[in-house]
């Protein structure tokens, strides 16, 4: 693979930061107060084509690697955005790639590509199975060339401000399978014309992140409609994790880099004492500390982005950054919020919004003692723990 063009990297971060500059803090801080999808930052990212940056220019995207979907992210949310909005799109179409059917891939990649049909809504989790995927119980029922649906989801994000939904649900009964990895089929699932009952609930999160609980009861999907092989959708999932991490790990730098910048600048400018609050190495040292760490975990997230795009095995170096680049922004959160103090609480200083959205990553969308556990078992052979 050849080497990263840095010109370009930067190029592509100076175009993000101007786009953001037109949605600024009090943006983001109205549409939080209010619950509001930000609608517009959307539509002016996919009309600039970066909402296609991982679909090939065979299908009116921009080709880009997961390296320059991650800067995309990172942008986001380090001018005080919240990339959560549209990094689905970006994540999901790992599954199209890979394994839908060429007839699939023409009929929905370009006119995504174009900003014309969304793909923001991705159903996995379930209320009884948490983080264990393979024991999901909606099921899909092959009747002639339509499959039924019935069951619920949790947690599903952007439901409503999405026309296409990418389902996963189990094909064949758990009881009956040996390798219980299968027996799960992916769906893509047209919410605009839902045959049977499809309900959806919104939940109340401490973050503006339109989060819903699904219930189906008899939804028709064409079985034109199944991605892949039936049975086959756990291993088509796992295939997009990676990328998944990579771009979690992304927009977790960014909140990072924006608490360092925040806490910087304003440990400057705040005189207390009769000296500026930055000049204590009681607050310089924890926000020089989080940024070390923070530049650290962009360098794992560079390295995981780095094997993805040249094919490489990456599952280590992706759950890596992702623990790392979490906890990293966890850590400036705070530094940043010691350092404002009361005005960190403030809604007007927009710490206490993105302290809020920043905690999700390392919970969601896998808990870091997942990551621990993949880490402990398959990079160091320890037995496995769960």
């Amino acid at each position: 693979m050849a080497a990263r063009n840095h010109d370009d990297d930067r190029s592509l971060r100076d175009a993000i930061r101007q786009l953001c500059r037109d949605f600024p803090d009090a943006y983001w801080r109205n549409l939080d107060r209010r619950e509001e999808y930000p609608k517009d930052f959307v539509d002016a990212l996919g009309s600039a084509g970066y909402l296609a940056a991982l679909i090939p220019e065979t299908y009116g995207g921009s080709g880009l690697g997961i390296a320059e979907a991650g800067i995309i992210l990172e942008e986001i949310n380090r001018s005080g955005g919240n990339s959560g909005a549209c990094h689905a799109q970006m994540y999901v179409m790992g599954t199209l790639l890979r394994h839908a059917s060429e007839e699939q891939k023409r009929r929905y990649l370009p006119p995504i590509a174009r900003n014309e049909l969304r793909l923001q809504a991705f159903a996995i989790t379930e209320p009884n199975s948490g983080s264990e995927t393979t024991r999901i119980e909606t099921r899909a029922v092959r009747r002639g060339d339509r499959y039924i649906v019935n069951g619920q989801k949790i947690f599903i994000s952007r439901v409503k401000q999405s026309d296409l939904l990418l389902l996963l649900a189990r094909t064949t009964p758990y009881e009956e399978m040996q390798d219980k990895t299968q027996g799960l089929s992916v769906f893509l699932l047209d919410l605009r014309g839902i045959k049977g009952k499809l309900q959806i609930q919104p939940l109340e999160t401490m973050m503006n992140h339109h989060t819903n609980a699904l219930y189906f009861e008899d939804v028709e999907i064409p079985a034109e409609n199944r991605i892949g092989e039936e049975g086959l959708g756990f291993r088509y999932i796992l295939d997009g994790w990676n990328a998944e991490r990579i771009l979690i790990a992304s927009e977790a730098i960014g909140d990072g880099y924006w608490f360092i910048d925040r806490a910087a600048a304003y440990a400057k400018e705040r005189v207390v004492f009769g000296k500026p609050i930055g000049a204590n190495q009681g607050v310089q040292f924890p926000i020089a500390k989080a940024y070390a760490h923070v530049a650290g975990a962009d360098l794992m997230r560079m390295e995981a982005a780095r094997k993805f795009d040249a094919g490489e095995k990456c599952g280590a170096e992706a759950n890596m950054a992702k623990l790392l680049a979490s906890e990293a922004s966890w850590e400036a959160a705070n530094a940043c919020m010691d350092t404002h103090g009361g005005y960190g609480l403030a809604r007007d200083y927009d710490v206490e919004r993105k302290f809020r959205e920043t905690r999700l990553y390392t919970i969601a969308p896998v808990s870091n003692s997942l990551i621990l556990a993949y880490i402990g078992h398959h990079v160091l052979g320890l037995p496995r723990s769960y």
